[in-house]
């Protein structure tokens, strides 16, 4: 056909690839390879299903765009009348077609590890850590997801220095991701006297949890230590040495370990935390077009760097990224409203990728 652009050679192409498989499936002869032509088959159904109604509303346009040039008055205005809803629909499928078409995250459907740190601000910081870090929680459990709390560093006051946790369940990863970055809180401490607002900041990261085939880690590039696990202030909670810390030498990343008494269970954990890590740098390696590395999705806690800001005076919840505000800060922070944010993130890097496909 004349005129055909690449991008409906593309969807051509995938159609007859479908048409291919089915044929292949029906063929008795092909017994040995059915799973992978059937998986193959059942991956590409929902984008042929797609095409073919973009196909359909293509022609039905092209035939409405006729009759409106006819002769016929009143066919004319009929054809008119329906050209603007065809249109619609048209602009509808053409942007499920591509979105279907996006290169997936390999990530999206797996576990997660979620690293909260309190960041500037001191105790008010390590109190808003505690806070972000309960949300989460929250969130996860009315997904219905599993979370389990690997490490907690509390201060004593109620506050958090550091938590991670791990969080499994359905596409748990592509939920979270884009909650990476540098949170702000804006409130009146309960200790300040002169209702002074003060600005604290804690630090999220939400990495791919990595199974043993996704990061190859050798034995020789490791260096475990291990030591006696100690509480606040530096007393001794347990009498022998299982507390672990695993260097992975060749990047400099470390994981400490020391909320479980038997050391195997720590290094465990320990090992899981740094294939997260260790995964994470990898991706970001490969793809370029994520947001640079670790270190700056995490930052430094500083205040001038943020992704959201939580004001308790006027009980809003700003995204900087997205330019969104919520004044429903309760309800984001027992976990129900923060789906609104998670959502238009997503529908903003679909729109993003969108446009850089086009």
């Amino acid at each position: 056909m004349a005129g055909k652009t690449p991008f409906d050679a593309k969807l051509d192409r995938m159609v007859a690839r479908h048409a291919e498989l089915n044929a292949a499936m029906a063929d008795p002869a092909r017994t040995g390879d059915f799973a992978k032509l059937a998986k193959e088959y059942s991956e590409l159904s929902p984008m042929v299903e797609g095409i073919n109604a973009l196909r359909r509303a293509q022609a039905e346009q092209a035939e409405l765009e006729e009759l409106a040039k006819g002769s016929d008055s009143e066919m004319r205005k009929l054809a008119e009348s329906e050209l603007d809803a065809v249109r619609k629909r048209l602009m509808t499928l053409d942007e499920k077609v591509k979105t279907l078409l996006l290169p997936k995250d390999e990530a999206d459907e797996k576990n997660a590890i979620l690293e909260v740190r309190a960041g500037t601000g001191g105790d008010e910081a390590a109190l808003f850590a505690a806070e972000l870090f309960r949300m989460y929680q929250r969130y996860a459990a009315l997904k219905g997801w599993r979370f389990e709390i690997i490490e907690m560093s509390e201060t004593g006051l109620g506050g958090l220095k550091e938590a991670i946790a791990e969080i499994a369940g359905r596409s748990v990863f592509a939920r979270l991701k884009f909650e990476s970055g540098v949170h702000r809180v804006q409130r009146v401490p309960a200790t300040e006297g002169s209702g002074r607002i003060h600005t604290s900041a804690a630090t999220v990261a939400v990495l791919p949890e990595a199974e043993e085939v996704d990061i190859k880690i050798e034995d020789k590039d490791l260096r475990i230590d291990v030591f006696r696990s100690s509480g606040p202030g530096g007393q001794s909670v347990n009498t022998t040495d299982s507390a672990v810390r695993i260097t992975h030498i060749p990047t400099g990343v470390v994981v400490s370990q020391q909320d479980e008494k038997s050391q195997h269970k720590n290094k465990a954990k320990a090992m899981k935390i740094l294939r997260a890590r260790l995964y994470e740098r990898e991706r970001q390696a490969r793809d370029a077009k994520r947001a640079a590395s670790r270190k700056s999705q995490v930052g430094t806690g500083d205040r001038s760097e943020r992704i959201r800001t939580y004001n308790f005076p006027q009980g809003r919840v700003s995204d900087h990224r997205i330019n969104l505000t919520l004044y429903k800060i309760d309800k984001v922070l027992e976990g129900e409203a923060l789906d609104e944010f998670i959502d238009a993130l997503q529908a903003e890097d679909r729109a993003a990728k969108l446009a850089e496909a086009e």
